[in-house]
């Protein structure tokens, strides 16, 4: 395995970085990988982390289910059955920020359920997906060729909406992306970002087990100030964050797997509820959120 350094913090152009936390690639390798933090800001990342010409490997496994598709096993089965409803939620979400239904970008659509489901409430639809079979799944879903990468696409008008769903954690050139999405974004369009957090309650509770660090696939890991942050650095003012609510308990399914080695149910949905309480309580940590910005 290839690796490289994060020299410079995304977040505050700092250059000095801490080790903070060893975690493990549960799903493919079982390999440990260190979680560094900016010394200046606080700002996570995966450091070093594999090339991203290599990174493609740690995502070969069926578990990994917005790219496999799969529905085998409980987890899966489960995942697709709140994907339905959080999908016209998300339509709804957008639709609610630009009425008139214009140009729409959604950048690692994975196997397309929300693409498609945009297309048909009447959106113009372009899409991302790094991943070849996925990127085909959603072409067939959608009737709609697609690009591997932004960088890659013909843009002739300025989108209404971005969208990255648990995208942005992934994205190696994360500063030459939100320096694209700016640029390609209409005067006062709206960035929608869906991240984990790592101040939510599941986080502090399963520490390195918990699922949503993901290493080596997550390269970094957000909280609400450094989120805010970022997107200031790069023309967008954040105008407010959603809940995501069936995260949690999806991620506490998974974090006792890594654990365990197995899931336990009924444990998972007790912190999941856990979880959210506290993210009610404390003014909004829940186990990931939506950002939803605005370019100015």
């Amino acid at each position: 395995m290839t690796v490289e350094h994060l020299i410079e913090c995304p977040v505050c152009g700092n250059q000095s970085f801490s080790n903070w936390m060893t975690c493990t690639d549960f799903l493919v390798s079982k390999n440990e990988f260190t979680i560094q933090r900016c010394e200046q800001c606080g700002f996570k990342a995966t450091n070093p982390r594999p090339v991203e010409a290599e990174i493609g490997q740690y995502y070969q496994s069926e578990e990994y289910i917005s790219h496999s598709d799969t529905r085998k096993g409980i987890i899966s089965q489960l995942y697709h059955t709140v994907r339905t409803i959080t999908v016209q939620q998300k339509v709804k979400l957008i639709t609610g920020l630009s009425p008139r239904k214009g140009q729409l970008l959604d950048i690692g659509c994975g196997s397309g359920y929300f693409l498609a489901a945009s297309q048909e409430a009447g959106w113009k639809i372009r899409g991302t997906e790094p991943d070849v079979n996925t990127r085909r799944q959603a072409a067939e879903r959608t009737k709609t060729e697609l690009g591997k990468s932004i960088f890659e696409l013909e843009v002739t008008e300025p989108f209404d909406v971005i969208t990255m769903w648990h995208v942005l954690e992934h994205v190696h050139e994360l500063q030459e992306t939100l320096e694209w999405i700016r640029s390609h974004s209409r005067p006062k369009g709206h960035l929608v970002i869906a991240v984990p957090n790592y101040h939510s309650w599941d986080a502090r509770h399963y520490k390195q087990f918990w699922a949503a660090y993901d290493v080596p696939r997550h390269l970094y890991h957000f909280s609400p100030d450094t989120m805010k942050t970022l997107l200031k650095r790069y023309g967008f003012e954040l105008k407010e964050q959603r809940p995501m609510m069936f995260d949690a308990f999806y991620v506490n399914m998974l974090s006792t797997k890594n654990r365990d080695g197995k899931p336990a149910y009924l444990e998972s949905f007790w912190n999941g509820i856990r979880s959210n309480w506290s993210a009610y309580q404390d003014g909004g940590n829940y186990s990931s959120l939506i950002y939803v910005a605005q370019a100015q």
